[in-house]
């Protein structure tokens, strides 16, 4: 997609004043109403301080639609160095002498002015300059995207907070009317076009390419609290044989019995939300499991995780030969077809969203709990890295597991099929699931 299947050039303008609107509004919908000490707190090692994200979202916002688009910057060498994500690890960014809670609402407030105001001026001349970077106003995209996916991260890291009790999200996740027959979906072989080429996709999701995937059986749903309860009541956390090397070495190490925020109690098993104890809803999809956990739950169930492959084929793929961008089609969410952001609060039920099944019949692939998947992150044949190679480039590997789907916390301007998430297996705090398949 470039340019002018948005109706010509620099039509993307619209489209991009939306989406940085979007992502900010959410920003401060999310962060402001909450005390100070709650933001300027490390609840986690594994997660930064809320204030450190707002200010790095504004760097990063400084760097791309400011200074990459030729005007000046309104910080140094110094902020670019408190808010570098690669040079300050988490685990340390409590300690240093960040901005405070109104000093970096300003910070970001200044960065947002600035780049509206770069915005509205850009013209042809600064396509020509830029090139990839403003075709379809790429840069502008990453950068909303960007914002985006730090807010669902301040989400996961206010699920942390044990501090103070903070209200749980409001949640507006429909039931599901109808019962649910068919547990697993048939996807033929054959190949299908994976990847993506619109002008707002990352690097990592590019290029579009053929590839074949044999047959398969895949969940129609994710994996419920319900039947990952069993897995556990069935000795799943304490038989070896059901897990990776590495996985047992982490059970062991962490003394793993369930997943992250449940407990249970004499009334049966709950789960923690943003500091409220509530019972475990059964029939809802798992979540805040690393991949160890799916994966040891999936050979307990003699199946296995997807390939990311196989993930992609099940929602994008048509009978036809044809590639939607999201399951259902290539219209943008809405509140019938997938649980995100802000209708959620906590993952839908199974069968909420019959409107959002692929063209296989596989539901809720899209918002509710991200999904693991058996895949390494890896680059596709003929990745290049763009605009920058600290973005994708410098985690493919073995170390990292590639996950799928969007999460309740997503919002839809950062989610479709292609969209390719990734983190370490160990991670549990993550708004993560799984579904299963197998071999047809």
């Amino acid at each position: 997609m470039d340019a002018r299947e948005f109706g010509g050039t620099l039509a993307w303008k619209d489209r991009a004043l939306e989406a940085l609107a979007t992502s900010r509004a959410r920003l401060l919908d999310l962060l402001r109403p909450l005390p100070p000490a709650v933001l300027v707190a490390q609840h986690s090692p594994l997660m930064s301080p809320a204030v450190w994200d707002v200010a790095h979202v504004a760097n990063y916002e400084e760097q791309w639609l400011v200074r990459a688009l030729g005007e000046p910057g309104l910080s140094g060498p110094e902020t670019d160095r408190l808010y570098d994500a690669f040079r300050t690890p988490r685990g340390i960014r409590g300690e240093l002498p960040l901005l405070g809670v109104e000093e970096a609402f300003a910070y970001a407030e200044q960065v947002r002015t600035r780049a509206l105001r770069r915005l509205e001026a850009v013209n042809d001349e600064d396509l020509a300059r830029t090139g990839a970077l403003l075709d379809g106003g790429f840069v502008y995209g990453m950068v909303a995207q960007h914002e985006q996916q730090h807010v669902e991260t301040l989400v996961a890291t206010l699920q942390l907070v044990t501090s103070t009790v903070l209200d749980p999200l409001p949640s507006e996740v429909p039931l599901p009317e109808r019962s649910v027959l068919v547990r697993e979906v048939h996807v033929p072989g054959g190949p299908f076009e994976m990847g993506n080429e619109e002008a707002w996709a990352y690097d990592n999701e590019r290029p579009r390419h053929r590839v074949h995937v044999p047959a398969f059986f895949i969940d129609r749903f994710p994996v419920t609290n319900g039947q990952f309860l069993a897995f556990m009541e069935d000795g799943g956390y304490a038989n070896r044989a059901h897990w990776a090397d590495a996985g047992w070495a982490f059970r062991e190490a962490e003394r793993l019995e369930h997943p992250l925020f449940w407990r249970r109690t004499r009334a049966g098993w709950e789960r923690r939300r943003f500091g409220t104890w509530e019972p475990l809803r059964l029939d809802e999809p798992v979540c805040h499991v690393g991949w160890y956990e799916a994966d040891a739950y999936a050979r307990w169930a003699g199946r296995r995780l997807p390939t990311e492959a196989e993930w992609e084929k099940a929602a994008a793929a048509t009978p036809e030969g044809r590639i939607r961008r999201f399951p259902w089609g290539d219209a943008p969410p809405d509140l019938s077809r997938a649980n995100l952001w802000p209708q959620g609060g906590h993952p839908a039920r199974g069968g909420a969203f019959p409107a959002g099944a692929s063209a296989f019949g596989v539901e809720q692939m899209i918002g509710d709990v991200w999904e693991w998947t058996a895949s390494d992150f890896q680059p596709y044949p003929g990745f290049r890295a763009f605009p920058y190679p600290e973005y994708s480039a410098v985690f493919f590997g073995s170390d990292y597991k590639v996950l799928r789907g969007g999460s309740w916390a997503v919002a839809s301007d950062a989610i479709r099929n292609t969209f390719r998430n990734w983190d370490y297996p160990i991670r549990r705090q993550i708004f993560a699931g799984l579904r299963c398949a197998r071999d047809a």
